[in-house]
């Protein structure tokens, strides 16, 4: 193998691995944000949890966070509960941040 093909494989990897972690941290994200906002409808133990589920599940929908954000909006419009768009920004970065640090920390 020539050092061009070498650096080639090497990229390659490095890129798969990231591209792993940012879907898994996604996921992470979307279930703790699932798991928030279940907490914001009065859900809590199973029920909590399937909640959070739904809310990764809605992330396949189409690419982006939209359809999560249109998700929940929608739940908590349904229970005449509303969200600050700053505040849920906000929130999304904090849990991303926590998402990738239990994913890093092996959790």
């Amino acid at each position: 193998m020539t050092l061009f093909n070498e650096r080639e494989d090497t990229f390659e990897k490095q890129f798969a691995h990231d591209e792993e972690l940012r879907f898994r941290a996604t996921a992470r994200r979307n279930k703790l944000l699932g798991l928030w906002i279940a907490g914001q409808l009065g859900k809590t133990g199973e029920e909590a949890e399937s909640y959070a589920r739904s809310v990764v599940q809605a992330d396949f929908q189409e690419p982006g966070d939209a359809d999560v954000l249109r998700k929940i909006r929608q739940d908590l419009e349904g229970v005449g509960k509303t969200v600050d768009e700053d505040d849920l920004s906000a929130k999304l970065q904090q849990l991303m941040a926590q998402a990738v640090e239990e994913i890093k920390a092996g959790r």
